[in-house]
């Protein structure tokens, strides 16, 4: 990966240090690297704030279980014979989320582990003997990033912790109470407003995948934007546009690992495949089918997890001619034994060929162009309707997907035709859930997915063979919009509270 950050270290030397206040405590042994000895000069620094970036690999790889397959743009490709990961996956397809279940433990710690490592990395910079200019740099990537961990927790869990501080006593973690998200909110401003200001414009060709200005601004257009504060929102994405990004002539070369950190991409995660480093994007593998033959895996024998499949919902709101549906997604597969089609659909967008098994090469995208020119129209339409301007934004997304120009709608209408578009043009990349949230009211929420219950019910995208579905399936109630606290955390933490609901 000559052109891309480096994230190949161990990420145990920076989740491993706890300041301890006794002196016995304090001595260290000589053959190993201490909190002060590693943090001492930049090229330590560097490896710890590589480290956050590599810890962005296995949190990313888990988004699409809270962001796709909750909603009505992926399902799972039902295996009446093994019932094992009903608890744990299936569960949020059907909305029996719980405060036992285990993903959703897995998500708050990761993400809180995450952030020990950004407060640690933080408050050990004031320190290093490093020049100004690379500690202003490790400040602005540290700060975007625990801006974007605080933005999901609030979007999962509403008031979360809110910690900024590395702990002297580990004792200390059980005296937090959750903060209100009006003052989250705050801490994650402060870290935007820091990030936007530190962070360079570009990048060197051999550091591709490091972060910039302009994915701070998304960040924060996003986070203004869910905010509905359109004004702000706007004034963040405006400068976007001006920092030289703009939509790839072919939708296809987004994703293609051939192109990684193309001109579109304003932030995405790195992986490397093709070796046994450990580096590989392997989430691929849990989105192709069950119970192929290498029909679609490409390698003789081997299937899929069968999560993340796209549902009939999805595919059938495509338009006609549009380009990107058969870029996204494939309807079905040919069985190489018996010649017969099977109709279990399957992401396409992230499927390349790769040397060896289990080993490909895609990065994920986080943010990119197209998401911007589609968050501008929406900030625009929801402060006047639309005007020109909007109508420009969105029918460039529009003309590269080979679809005519829309115009001459209301506010509403405008609205409505938005939402479509992001869902096709970002379908499984980890924006539906979020784009619901932002955009829909509880009740409207709750409609949409009653909708799809039915249709799912009544024709599942997959088929179930004879089990049934279970009571309780498909019910979704307006307090699941957010998450639960974690049963561990309220166990050893009696100051936390529970969501309302669970």
């Amino acid at each position: 990966m000559k052109n891309s950050i480096k994230i190949f270290i161990s990420l145990s030397i920076v989740l491993s240090l706890v300041s301890c206040s006794d002196d016995f405590l304090d001595k260290q042994n000589p053959n190993q690297l201490g909190e002060e000895s590693f943090f001492a000069t930049e090229k330590q620094v560097n490896q710890a704030v590589i480290g956050v970036y590599g810890q962005l690999q296995g949190i990313t790889g888990n988004q699409w279980l809270f962001t796709e397959m909750i909603t009505d743009n992926t399902t799972v490709h039902f295996d009446e014979g093994n019932r094992g990961n009903a608890p744990g996956i299936e569960t949020f397809e059907y909305w029996q989320v719980n405060a036992n279940t285990g993903n959703i433990y897995g998500l708050y710690r990761d993400i809180y582990n995450t952030l020990g490592s950004i407060n640690l990395t933080i408050a050990k910079l004031e320190g290093a003997d490093i020049n100004d200019a690379a500690k202003s740099r490790f400040e602005g990537e540290l700060r975007f990033f625990r801006a974007y961990y605080y933005f999901l927790l609030t979007q999962y869990f509403g008031d979360v912790i809110l910690v900024t501080e590395p702990f002297s006593d580990p004792s200390e973690a059980f005296e937090l109470e959750r903060s209100p998200i009006t003052e989250v909110y705050s801490q994650i401003e402060n870290d935007l407003d820091v990030a936007i200001a530190l962070l360079p414009n570009t990048v060197a060709d051999s550091e591709a995948g490091r972060l910039t200005k302009g994915a701070a601004l998304t960040l924060a257009g996003k986070f203004w934007l869910t905010r509905k504060e359109y004004t702000r929102a706007q004034a963040a994405l405006e400068q976007v546009t001006g920092l030289g990004y703009n939509l790839l002539p072919n939708y296809e070369d987004v994703f293609d690992p051939n192109n990684k950190n193309n001109n579109e991409s304003i932030f995405e995660v790195q992986f490397q495949g093709g070796n046994d480093l450990g580096e590989s994007s392997s989430f691929i593998y849990q989105f192709y089918p069950k119970f192929t033959n290498g029909e679609v895996t490409g390698f003789p024998g081997i299937s899929g997890g069968g999560w993340n499949i796209p549902t009939l919902d999805i595919i059938g709101d495509y338009e006609d001619g549009d380009i990107r549906k058969d870029i996204s997604l494939s309807e079905g597969y040919t069985d190489m034994v018996t010649g017969e089609f099977v109709p279990v659909p399957f992401i396409e967008k992230f499927r390349y060929e790769h040397a060896i098994q289990g080993r490909p090469d895609n990065n994920w995208p986080v943010y990119r162009y197209a998401d911007v020119l589609l968050m501008l129209a929406e900030t625009i339409n929801e402060q006047s309707g639309p005007n020109a301007e909007a109508y420009g934004y969105l029918n460039q997304v529009r003309a590269r997907a080979g679809l005519p120009p829309v115009s001459g709608l209301s506010q509403d209408e405008f609205r409505a035709v938005l939402l479509h578009e992001r869902r096709v043009e970002l379908a499984f990349e980890n924006h539906r859930w979020f784009d619901l949230r932002r955009t829909l009211s509880t009740s409207e929420l709750i409609s949409l997915f009653e909708a799809h219950a039915a249709q799912e019910m009544a024709n599942p995208t997959t088929p179930r063979g004879i089990v049934p579905f279970s009571a309780g399936d498909y019910e979704f109630d307006g307090y699941e919009i957010l998450f639960p606290i974690p049963d561990r955390e309220l166990l050893v933490n009696p100051k936390l509270s529970q969501n309302e609901g669970y």
